[in-house]
């Protein structure tokens, strides 16, 4: 591991240099790629580079003790300024064992979410307003812009079905574990009876996808235009501005219907498909992995109940992680952060340990 570390160093000074080249800047897509790369390296050698340090600090005070350090005072302080080092050594080797880790090549990129009302009718679909606003708070949080590709909405409030794109460099990286089932319990609006409603909402996170990655025959689709309708103003809904794509092959419906032009909302459809086409690929990809090398968190499965927000307890539960916060409220307003965080952290180390065992 030292050795590749010492090779990433290099390469990291080499990148150093050559960025600031006035003629390598001159062009910019070479220079935007170099930068990219210098900046993957960055945090990767600045933890090494950190971990010379304490190894070196360690050896020192090491060296002091088994040297004329003679006053019993001065050895105690020695001992636990070794033991603090220690620790500290440690943790930057596994640190940079995790950095090493192969990188999901998804990471960087911008999200389309698709939240679906599930069993529960319209309390349901005002739930996947509540996660919808959550979303979109924590993309505000975190600098992220937020694009709705098309909405359904419901009579009461709410969506049926919302899509939407979050932008922002390393947006997957953090939402990617968002897919699944959330249930809501609470008294709904309309419950006069005070009594607790389950109901569950469906949510997927599919990375954006270029069409190199998720080629597209057109040939393969049809498109059908059609009137706009709902709450988009006068001018939505007077021309055949909405679109409508099927791919056929694999059967694959995406309506939009967001944007006054047909153009935009035909781009936004396409851009939605190639994501759940790369998403079918991906899925086929995992299914064929041994159970042993599949995350332990999980970024995919729909089906699956990832999480509990519960009204009467002011209390949100993440089943795969069993982590449980008594903090409704600032979640719900985008706070995501200490989840997003637990679920990283255990991903990472499941992965570490499916790596050292094989």
């Amino acid at each position: 591991m030292f050795e590749k570390l010492l090779e990433m160093e290099q390469k990291f000074d080499k990148l150093t240099e050559e960025i600031n080249d006035p003629k390598i800047m001159e062009d910019r897509d070479k220079w935007r790629e170099m930068m990219k790369e210098h900046s993957t390296l960055g945090e990767i050698v600045g933890v090494f580079r950190e971990s010379k340090r304490a190894e070196k600090e360690l050896a020192d005070a090491k060296e002091m003790l088994n040297g004329d350090a003679e006053d019993d005072d001065f050895k105690t302080l020695l001992k636990d300024e070794i033991k603090e080092l220690s620790d500290n050594v440690e943790k930057l080797r596994e640190d940079l064992k995790i950095l090493l880790l192969p990188k999901d090549p998804n990471d960087d990129k911008n999200v389309i979410v698709e939240i679906r009302g599930g069993g529960g009718g319209d309390e349901a679909a005002l739930f996947a307003g509540d996660l919808f606003r959550m979303y979109s708070r924590y993309a505000e949080r975190s600098r992220f812009k937020t694009e709705i590709m098309n909405a359904n909405d419901s009579d009461l409030g709410g969506f049926k079905e919302i899509v939407f794109m979050i932008t922002g460099n390393g947006a997957y990286s953090r939402l990617k574990y968002e897919s699944g089932v959330h249930r809501v319990q609470r008294i709904p609006t309309t419950e006069s009876g005070g009594r607790i409603h389950t109901s569950t909402v469906t949510v997927a996170v599919l990375p954006e996808v270029d069409e190199v990655e998720a080629p597209l025959d057109l040939g393969d689709v049809r498109v059908d235009v059609f009137r706009s309708s709902g709450n988009g103003g006068q001018s939505v809904n007077t021309t055949d501005s909405a679109v409508r794509v099927t791919h056929v092959p694999t059967g694959i419906v995406i309506s939009c219907q967001d944007e006054k032009s047909q153009l935009k909302n035909k781009d936004k459809a396409l851009k939605v498909l190639r994501a759940k086409l790369y998403e079918l690929e991906q899925e086929k990809q995992r299914n064929e992995l041994s159970e042993k090398r599949r995350s332990q968190v999980g970024t995919g499965d729909r089906s699956e109940r990832i999480r509990t927000y519960n009204f009467p307890q002011g209390r949100v539960t993440d089943h795969r992680v069993n982590l449980t916060l008594h903090r409704l409220d600032v979640i719900l307003d985008g706070d995501l952060d200490e989840i997003m965080d637990t679920l990283i952290t255990t991903d990472r180390a499941a992965s570490l340990t499916s790596v050292q065992g094989n």
